[in-house]
């Protein structure tokens, strides 16, 4: 394959992005070829900006629907558990859903590679990445049920808490089984799977669980929703790609494909546990319910997040193609496209959280409106995250282990910065919420840090620039904050009924007239199928 190398190899087989001259175009692989191809392949890179605008759009979808479902959780989560119960909650769930990260081993990005250079029939290479995903998910489960105190630190383990570890089967299961699902273009299995089932799950059954045994009620709502969106994930897959019929497992195959997955699941692991080391953090440091109010702001702030991954299983697969032709230039404008796409997008649901921040968290209970600094920092670093998250998209695939060592450094940089920043608030004698914002603070630092350095690198490996910023986002944003500043001075209900709304609707409307171009505009169009 002279698309691209792999690990930290170079890429001198692709020749220089240039371009090419009607008389003598030049391919990714050095051929010339004719005008007509050059109007194909024009009309193909045209086809990836609506694959992924298509894609975008039915994961937008997928957010509005997950934000609707996600919100009475919070609710009901803050008002009937409290925030201590949520701090122990949260931490479990910490140490599980990291565990089920390494389990897929970077399959969720890594099996669209796997599946776009094999001969082997895809349901049987599918099948190889749920085994091996099995296999390293059973190690985790045998560890934390041997140690449960990894996940109940401050506290006893109860029979039900020895056995949330299982879950982990269900957790990486499930995401291997949308990214294959995704490397088909099939982006609304994914939506249905974590988007409605898996939140409407839990808001209803921790709601249910508290009038029955208020003690395991949230794990227990935990649980209930990853096997239900397990179930919503595994039955669309197996339509689409059918029984593995005739597949063998085959050890050594198994352990290579582990090996050369080892980076992609160390990065995906780095950039899911910089969303969680911050959590970490302040556990170490703060009581459980400054533990319980920071995770509200985490989870209201992972809203806009979602933005980003909706462009993950559309975009991996987009890339890995071009690749293996040798379009880079096409690559570097496509992950500026999306950059754009995603933090605009970030931007604006970032204004409509953050700047009525104190009645989003007021609607939790009163006693979480301290996180509001947390949620403004959290929402921060979300926008700045999204060109290191595109760039990083494209270089798991060119440059893995540089990208690895780049997120290594990111991450080493935001445990020093968390750790010094709560050291500082503690000597300067500030109330414990303080230290909430300062490991948020710490975040986004790191996350700014991250995405220059990748977004350079990025642009140097591909030979065009990667830039996803317009000075448009300034302008809506400017616009955007007076309009909420305004409606703060309202009452409560005004500011959130109305507000948030108003605010979404001014920027949306000067980044539609100022920043959106062409292009852009495709993430909103809709088409028939086959219609050029």
């Amino acid at each position: 394959m002279t698309g691209f190398g792999v690990g930290n190899a170079t890429l001198t087989s692709v020749p220089p992005p240039h371009e090419p001259s009607p008389a003598d175009s030049v391919s990714g692989t050095g051929q010339a070829v004719s005008g007509a191809e050059q109007g194909e392949r024009a009309a193909e890179a045209d086809g990836d900006i609506a694959a992924l605008a298509k894609g975008g759009r039915t994961n937008f979808l997928g957010f509005l629907l997950r934000l609707a479902a996600r919100l009475p959780f919070l609710f009901i989560a803050g008002r009937l558990y409290g925030a201590e119960s949520l701090g122990r909650f949260a931490y479990a769930i910490l140490v599980v859903e990291f565990a089920a990260q390494l389990a897929t081993l970077g399959l969720k990005r890594g099996l669209a590679a796997q599946l776009a250079r094999t001969s082997r029939p895809h349901a049987q290479v599918v099948a190889d990445g749920l085994l091996v995903s099995f296999i390293a998910s059973a190690a985790a489960v045998i560890l934390l049920m041997l140690l449960p105190e990894l996940m109940f630190p401050n506290s006893t383990a109860g029979e039900i808490d020895r056995l949330l570890p299982l879950i982990i089967f269900a957790v990486a299961g499930s995401d291997i089984a949308l990214a294959a699902l995704a490397y088909r273009f099939d982006i609304a299995s994914a939506v249905r799977a974590r988007s409605v089932i898996e939140p409407w799950t839990i808001s209803i059954t921790a709601w249910i669980f508290f009038y029955w045994t208020p003690q395991d009620g949230l794990i227990l709502s935990y649980i209930a929703s990853m096997a239900a969106a397990f179930v919503a994930s595994i039955w669309p897959m197996l339509r689409s790609y059918g029984l593995p019929w005739g597949w063998r497992p085959q050890p050594m195959k198994l352990a290579r494909m582990a090996r050369r997955n080892s980076p992609l699941a160390a990065a995906d692991a780095i950039e899911w546990g910089s969303r969680r080391l911050d959590l970490a953090v302040l556990g170490l440091f703060a009581s459980p319910a400054v533990v319980g109010i920071y995770y509200i702001a985490q989870q209201v702030a992972s809203l806009p997040q979602k933005l980003k991954t909706s462009f993950d299983p559309i975009l991996g697969p987009v890339i890995t193609r071009n690749l293996q032709e040798g379009k880079l230039t096409e690559i570097a404008r496509q992950v500026s496209q999306v950059g754009f796409w995603i933090i605009a997008a970030q931007t604006g649901v970032a204004l409509a959280l953050g700047i009525p921040g104190e009645g989003v968290m007021g609607l939790v209970g009163p006693n979480f409106v301290g996180g509001t600094g947390a949620l403004a920092f959290l929402l921060a670093a979300e926008v700045v995250a999204a060109t290191a998250a595109v760039s990083e998209a494209a270089l798991i695939y060119i440059a893995r282990h540089r990208n690895l060592m780049i997120s290594l450094a990111m991450l080493a940089l935001q445990a020093v910065l968390s750790v010094a920043l709560i050291l500082s608030a503690q000597a300067m004698g500030l109330p414990p919420l303080f230290q909430a914002a300062s490991v948020a603070l710490a975040l986004a630092l790191a996350l700014g840090f991250a995405s220059i350095v990748k977004a350079r690198l990025l642009s140097k490996l591909l030979g065009a620039p990667v830039n996803g910023w317009r000075w448009a986002l300034v302008w809506a944003a400017a616009v955007a904050s007076l309009v909420g500043w305004g409606f703060t001075k309202l009452p409560e209900w005004a500011e959130l009924a109305i507000g948030i709304p108003a605010i979404l609707g001014v920027y949306g409307w000067i980044i539609w007239r100022r920043g959106f171009g062409p292009e852009d505009r495709e993430l909103f169009r809709t088409r028939k199928a086959n219609t050029p």
